[in-house]
């Protein structure tokens, strides 16, 4: 097969360079390109040449003839890997997603009917399927009344579509209930990466101090080993999976007293800031980021309490040092749930989750094992710290009418703390107004 008549590439050229755009197809697999741009890194020939020697070698040929010899980790940056992760809890999710390398998706709670949603008995306790059937049924059973509330407390406009708004009514319903949600509710992400950040990634999760996430890591490595055998192996360093161990074993949970809201550290130099209020002032509100550089400069550290549900968003803000907080009870609830469900609801709730709780401490499970039957709108210890520009991009991001209220309040308190003290310009949403029409066109359909 003569890989040029495949159009693999593409040519583009002007007076001063040759440009080829690499089009992958299932004989250029993760390992193929990597080793191509390898090949490519110690020559000046047209990258037609190394492609003519994969023809001649194709693909196992290939990469063991000079993949392997290579003798530097960087070519793994150089493959990449689309890997689809199903079923599983959304404790899991969070742990395959603690890297500020990641990059991939993950379902939203806002389209997922958790009617029909599998949940993950992953404590093998006698009394899971009892916990697990109350605490869903009485999700299923809120949502209506709670429906009913928000169209009362936002009715349909003459000029809105109704079936948009019935989905907005819906999202914002979903926002609500949900969090009476265990944490061992099911969910499926998909993890697009190098061939590099897998294999680091996987050293943490065969360690992770849940076993869940640890079986997890050990069928995705014989996955990856299946696939691409000359790019990952088995072979184990010892002392350092025995110090990744400890790590996880001892420090990897975040979990002290943490104020409700308090900027515990502001590195920001004064002078240098002056020098560049011009960049911060011209930026037009257009979702504009910040120059990278500045990140040189300045450092934030903060704490808060937040809601689990609201954490699985702001940990999607990857330019942002966050540590994993442990879920627990002893935070009481987020008050934002509280205040949005009806009277009616609110007496059975309290009810209910009084009986979960009982429930739950006489199963002795582990705090870490414990973390699957709580609900997610519980409180967690968050502490969080960034450069000036991470934390004004997180803050415009997450203040707008379409983020849960609870992560909302915390990027407006930190726009409005950076506003106040610093007197640049942000486009930071201050309004308490937290529900938007338009939330319900914000899916993916087929057209």
């Amino acid at each position: 097969m003569d890989l040029s008549d495949l159009k693999h590439i593409e040519l583009y050229t002007n007076s001063w360079a040759r440009i080829f755009i690499l089009n992958k197809w299932e004989v250029i697999d993760s390992e193929n390109e990597a080793m191509l741009q390898a090949l490519h890194s110690r020559s000046i020939w047209w990258i037609k040449s190394h492609l003519k020697v994969l023809e001649e070698k194709w693909s196992d040929k290939f990469m063991s003839s000079f993949y392997v010899w290579y003798g530097h980790k960087s070519i793994w940056d150089c493959g990449s890997i689309t890997i689809f992760i199903e079923w599983v809890s959304m404790l899991a999710a969070k742990a395959i997603q603690d890297s500020k390398l990641y990059n991939g998706q993950e379902a939203s709670t806002r389209y997922i009917d958790f009617s029909e949603q599998e949940m993950i008995n992953v404590a093998w306790v006698d009394l899971w399927n009892e916990i697990l059937e109350k605490q869903r049924k009485f999700y299923l059973n809120i949502l209506e009344p709670i429906e009913l509330n928000l169209k009362n407390t936002f009715p349909l406009w003459e000029w809105e579509k109704e079936a948009i708004y019935d989905k907005a009514i819906k999202a914002k319903a979903f926002d609500i209930a949900r969090g009476f949600l265990p944490a061992w509710t099911s969910t499926n992400l998909a993890w697009h990466s190098n061939l590099r950040q897998v294999a680091d990634r996987l050293m943490y999760l065969r360690n992770h101090p849940l076993q869940e996430v640890r079986e997890i890591a050990s069928v995705l490595e014989e996955a990856v080993i299946l696939k691409y055998p000359n790019s990952f192996s088995t072979k184990r360093y010892e002392d350092t999976e025995n110090y990744i161990n400890s790590i996880s074993s001892n420090y990897y949970y975040h979990n002290v007293d943490t104020e409700e809201f308090n900027i515990i550290s502001d590195n920001i130099d004064e002078n240098e800031l002056k020098k560049n209020i011009s960049i911060y002032n011209s930026r037009p509100n257009s979702k504009t980021e910040l120059p990278v550089w500045l990140n040189n400069d300045w450092i934030f550290k903060i704490e808060f309490l937040l809601d689990f549900w609201s954490f699985r968003d702001l940990q999607r803000h990857r330019a942002i040092n966050q540590r994993m907080p442990l879920l627990t009870d002893e935070l009481w609830f987020n008050k934002w749930y509280f205040s949005q469900l009806p009277n009616n609801i609110l007496e059975k709730s309290k009810v209910h989750l009084d009986e979960i709780k009982k429930m739950i401490d006489s199963l002795n499970l582990s705090k870490e094992d414990k973390q699957y039957y709580l609900p997610m709108w519980y409180n967690i210890s968050n502490q969080i710290s960034g450069t000036l520009p991470s934390m004004v991009y997180m803050a415009e991001l997450r203040s707008t009418q379409y983020v849960h209220p609870t992560l909302r309040v915390i990027a407006q308190k930190i726009g409005k703390y950076l506003e106040e003290k610093y007197a640049f310009k942000l486009f930071v949403e201050k309004s308490e107004y937290d529900f938007d029409i338009n939330r319900g066109k914000h899916d993916i359909v087929l057209k």
